[in-house]
């Protein structure tokens, strides 16, 4: 077919909760996916699958999760997620930047959301091991983040295309988007190169939802700044941002923070791009529980500043501002149980020893000299008579340091010391395009342009500086789903 109804630019998260909601209204839907099967569904494919949402009361998180025993009910404190506690979060980390209509969205609609994609196959279960400790026999929850899908994002994407394809959604692998079928009537199609041919694609709507421009080393140089062309990119290697210029050469309006980015701490010797068979697992988040130490050896960051949801996705770029681009974050074994099953995969940046003079040794570009009199100064401002507790904010500081610890500070003292060498990872860019509240994209001159929806990460003007982990795919699943049945709507009316 050369024609339908609905076309979606695009195979992730945002993009096929768009082509369910818009399938929902009867029309035909087709998905357009540059990349070949088996590399399919964008950034989504390489996240854990955590997705953030408010829930009141525990009986709204279980009917989320109604598969959850009652033995793992009565052994977790799941707390609760109030709409309230979201708004302030979100409010918090952008700086009260986030655009406030689409933040009411988001998060309004976010426990509703995540119901009807259960009802597409979804299915979603708690995040033990990442989001909780077993404190006393209990696990607690804590940072807001509580539900990733089952599987991760690999199982999230997989779900969601067994629902498209029961539902007769077409998929189109390696078939890139070039530009916008568009007249004075709207946007009526794209053109796209398949099997080595351009041809058209007509359609009666079109939804943008490919992603930002994190891989596009030019783009992130010319507006996230100099040195981010030396990021890795933790995803995809297709989103480079040609979902954002199809729209901008029509006349769409640019915005949000085009200088900003989601970027965290990442295996320093990752390839250049995600690994599918790795995932997500060249990061390393356990580090409010350790220090960081640069090519001086000196710590640069507050590593407890608040806990590793609030601060993962902004301390990438602290990262790569370090010289030579990377950091060694070092533990002992006082906390070694408490890492992540990231710190254990194989392709890991690894060293150990039993001595911290040792390891000073150890550390690739790191100033031996300059690491010990920072362990030093640290294991004597350590406030040891302040209770260590993961599970909390717990206000184990440091006292007279110049770059000081809030919470969960420990002394380096109980050997093997283990150390892991991170550099910026980038997931993904906060600059886009404008919407409205039904999805539509909106014209330099403030009005909706006919037929053209966009959602997921080329998106603008939700997220500045930071992030509250889980957002993003909770963002894209809320956006993708109101910009199917806007297009849906519109196309079954019409």
């Amino acid at each position: 077919m050369s024609e339908y109804d609905v076309v979606v630019v695009g195979a992730g998260n945002a993009a096929m909760c768009a082509a369910l909601a818009a399938r929902e209204h009867g029309v035909s839907v087709a998905v357009l996916e540059c990349a070949p099967e088996g590399e399919h569904g964008g950034n989504s494919s390489f996240t854990a699958g955590a997705m953030r949402v408010a829930y009141n009361t525990l009986d709204d998180l279980y009917a989320l999760m109604p598969d959850l025993s009652d033995s793992e009910k009565e052994s977790t404190d799941f707390g609760t997620y109030s709409e309230d506690q979201f708004f302030d979060d979100m409010a918090r980390v952008t700086q009260n930047r986030t655009h406030p209509d689409m933040v009411e969205l988001l998060v309004r609609r976010s426990h509703a959301t995540m119901n009807w994609m259960r009802t597409k196959g979804v299915r979603f279960v708690p995040i033990y091991g990442r989001q909780a400790f077993k404190v006393d026999g209990k696990f607690k929850f804590w940072g807001g983040l509580t539900v990733e899908a089952w599987g991760g994002g690999p199982g999230l994407v997989e779900a969601l295309h067994k629902s498209a394809a029961r539902e007769g959604i077409a998929v189109m692998f390696e078939t890139r988007a070039l530009s916008l079928i568009a007249d004075d009537n709207g946007v009526q199609g794209v053109r796209v190169r398949q099997n080595g041919k351009t041809r058209d694609i007509r359609a009666k709507a079109v939804i943008l939802a490919s992603g930002g421009f994190q891989a596009n080393a030019e783009w992130r140089t010319r507006y996230l700044g100099p040195s981010w062309d030396l990021a890795k990119v933790r995803g995809t290697r297709f989103n480079t941002g040609s979902g954002i210029q199809m729209a901008l050469d029509i006349g769409a309006r640019p915005t949000g923070n085009w200088s900003g980015c989601h970027a965290v701490g990442w295996d320093r010797n990752a390839p250049e791009h995600g690994d599918l068979a790795v995932g997500d697992g060249f990061q390393k988040h356990s580090y409010p529980f350790g220090i960081m130490v640069n090519a001086k050896g000196e710590r640069f960051v507050d590593e407890g500043a608040d806990f590793r949801n609030y601060t993962y996705a902004k301390y990438g770029r602290v990262i790569l501002d370090q010289p030579g681009q990377f950091a060694w974050q070092i533990f002992d074994q006082k906390v070694a149980h408490l890492l992540r099953d990231e710190y254990r995969i194989r392709q890991v940046t690894k060293v150990q020893a039993d001595t911290l003079e040792e390891l000073s040794t150890k550390l690739d570009d790191v100033d031996p000299a300059g690491f010990m009199r920072t362990v030093t100064g640290w294991n004597s401002a350590v406030k040891t008579d302040v209770p260590f507790n993961p599970n909390i904010k717990d206000g184990r500081g440091t006292k007279g340091l110049a770059v000081p610890k809030s919470n969960w500070a420990n002394t380096l003292d109980k050997p093997p010391y283990l150390a892991f060498a991170v550099t910026c990872g980038i997931t993904f860019t906060f600059g886009g395009l404008k919407i409205t509240q039904a999805g539509e994209v909106v014209s330099l001159d403030e009005a909706p342009i006919p037929n053209l929806y966009a959602a997921g990460e080329l998106v603008g003007g939700l997220f500045y500086f930071n992030y509250p982990g889980g957002t993003g795919l909770m963002a894209g699943a809320v956006f993708g789903r109101i910009a199917g049945d806007s297009a849906g709507k519109r196309v079954k009316a019409s």
